[in-house]
């Protein structure tokens, strides 16, 4: 049941992550707004307001049916410039920093629940339109539909001028590169807490190997369900990939002290969940490479923007701190005895992946490097959960000086880059 609950969940987040979610539901919300207006409208509602507010009333119908028509007009025009603001703010993020922040852009709430507002207010205007009728009562019963069309269609208008605040915000990069970084913070803050130090998992090389039966990314797992697994049948497991690896079809994927029967191992698989896409609120790996393709991307020569590249060394500086107070592999427990240990991507690996892209970009740019050394400089003096740690940072500051003794011809300013990496001692 449970297994079922987080699969429901997950498809649910992976649903949010669509453009056109919440636009679909609030589509809904217009058409039952529609059936809700015109039930209480045959209730007599326009009547007991021309009685008590009659300002408030259009009683000519031909009046009301020109201003439905000019609202469904203007807000077709706000979808049409809205959907393109959105289109233009997507090409500009993946030329100017980077493809996979895509995702990211399109799953923003905030756009899509304008989106949405504009859908469903269009559609309650159309259905109000075709119900009003030209040889309506004396008492014009409309007057209440195209009352609440008035209300939608000036919350609309303020919707928009607060789309052209959103949109213009999400495109600057400084915001691009915070919402990365508060969103992997988390997860590493979470990952942090279900990890349980201190214990020690046996050796698994001789364990039961059991394969993939499916390819995409190994997106999370189920925790709970794998541990009930563990405590029904007595067994020990290891989740052999990182999470946010891409999985084939037929790789090793779980190691476990015990052979097992067929129905115990397909529920393991199906505890753990494969998708074609990477989501970065679960895989705070996937924000160290946003951000430093951000970095990358800044220093191409089509764009050239140093400012760009030093601001995302920053928030690495700060991911990589958090990342140092976690060990290399994850140990879950059940009564203080481990029984699932988890891959994980290594902080060497994940340090010299970073490092070796920015390396390549950036080696004949002084003040990069020199931002790079001062990064390693502040990890240096962070608490760190393994004690290699400290070697890998200054194994890359020795790979710095090598790249920038290569690239950098000027005398003076190898000197200075020299001059700080002295400082760390290497």
């Amino acid at each position: 049941m449970k297994a079922l609950y987080h699969k429901l969940l997950h498809f649910s987040s992976k649903l949010q992550s669509k453009i056109a979610f919440y636009p679909t539901l609030l589509s809904a919300f217009g058409f039952l707004l529609t059936l809700i207006v015109l039930y209480l409208n045959e209730m007599g509602v326009s009547a007991y307001l021309k009685e008590k507010a009659p300002i408030l009333v259009i009683e000519d119908l031909q009046t009301a049916r020109t201003l439905l028509s000019a609202f469904i007009a203007g807000m077709i025009s706000l979808m049409v410039f809205s959907f393109s603001m959105v289109m233009i703010l997507l090409n500009q993020a993946s030329s100017n920093f980077s493809p996979r922040l895509l995702p990211g852009l399109i799953s923003n709430r905030r756009h899509q629940l304008v989106l949405g507002s504009f859908l469903a207010s269009l559609i309650y205007c159309i259905f109000i339109l075709v119900s009003v009728d030209g040889n309506e009562h004396p008492t014009n019963p409309a007057g209440f539909p195209v009352l609440v069309a008035i209300i939608l269609t000036i919350f609309c208008l303020g919707l928009f001028v607060y789309f052209i605040h959103s949109i213009s915000q999400s495109i600057l990069v400084n915001n691009i590169l915070d919402n990365i970084y508060r969103t992997s913070q988390r997860h590493l803050k979470e990952v942090l807490e279900a990890d349980e130090d201190g214990m020690r998992f046996p050796a698994t090389d001789e364990w039961h190997v059991y394969h993939a039966d499916s390819t995409g990314y190994f997106q999370d797992c189920i925790i709970d369900t794998l541990k009930e697994l563990c405590q029904k049948h007595s067994i020990k497991l290891e989740i052999i990939p990182p999470k946010g690896s891409f999985i084939l079809e037929g790789i090793p994927l779980i190691r476990c002290d015990r052979k097992l029967e067929e129905e115990v191992i397909n529920k393991l698989r199906s505890s753990i969940i494969i998708s074609k896409t990477q989501l970065l609120k679960e895989n705070y790996v996937l924000a160290f490479k946003q951000i430093t393709e951000i970095a990358v991307k800044a220093m191409s020569p089509g764009i050239n923007d140093p400012g760009t590249a030093l601001n995302a060394i920053d928030y690495l500086t700060e991911l990589f701190a958090g990342r140092m107070k976690k060990k290399d592999q994850i140990m879950l427990s059940i009564e203080k005895e481990p029984v699932i240990k988890m891959g994980s991507v290594s902080f060497q690996e994940l340090l010299y992946n970073v490092m070796a892209s920015l390396r390549l970009y950036c080696k004949h740019d002084v003040i990069i490097m020199q931002k790079l050394i001062l990064m390693i400089r502040y990890l240096l003096f962070q608490p760190a959960a393994e004690e290699h740690y400290s070697e890998c940072l200054k194994e890359e500051v020795k790979l710095l000086l090598d790249d920038a003794g290569k690239s950098i011809s000027n005398e003076k300013d190898l000197t200075t880059i020299k001059e700080l990496a002295n400082t760390i001692h290497i």
